[in-house]
């Protein structure tokens, strides 16, 4: 799909197109179609993000919890399964699946809401040590982290969207 045809989407149609782009989220597309037309990819993008930037805290929260644990096997969007498993969240081994599980458990009881960071083109071994780092943040710190990481989330979903060649 083109900008030009995302441009001309009726709200309906937009929302369908971009609506998944963040996690259980299409509110985020409903309020950034107003911003029409973008004229280029990254201007939607910052559309999509400036309408998460202007939401409630509540609502932002919402979003976070919205995402799934990472390697968790609990029913995910399929977005964020082909993410996980392309970053091999799908082949750990028990003892590190283990161990991110008690990981993910400290996180989440600390903040409120999962660990989430955009895992296209990490290694597990990057995402754990970015797991084990964070959960030292401040809680302002880490919600701050977490829709910085959302946003890059949703950069690479609006680049599937687009058909744009992958950026890391």
């Amino acid at each position: 799909m083109t900008i030009e045809a995302i441009n001309s989407l009726t709200r309906t149609g937009f929302v369908e197109a971009l609506g998944w782009v963040f996690e259980h989220s299409p509110w985020v597309a409903d309020r950034a179609w107003e911003r029409r037309p973008f004229a280029t990819t990254e201007a939607l993008h910052t559309a999509l993000c400036d309408r998460v930037e202007f939401a409630t805290r509540e609502e932002q929260l919402a979003l976070l919890c919205a995402h799934p644990d990472l390697g968790t096997r609990a029913r995910v969007s399929r977005a964020s399964q082909t993410e996980q498993s392309g970053a091999g969240f799908d082949q750990l081994s028990p003892d590190i699946f283990e161990h991110l599980q008690h990981l993910n458990s400290q996180y989440r009881e600390k903040f409120g809401f999962p660990f989430i960071y955009a895992v296209k083109g990490s290694p597990p071994s990057d995402i754990l040590f970015a797991l084990t780092t964070r959960i030292d943040s401040t809680q302002e710190e880490e919600f701050h982290e977490a829709l910085y990481q959302v946003y890059r989330i949703a950069y690479f979903r609006v680049g599937q969207v687009l058909d744009l060649p992958p950026r890391s």
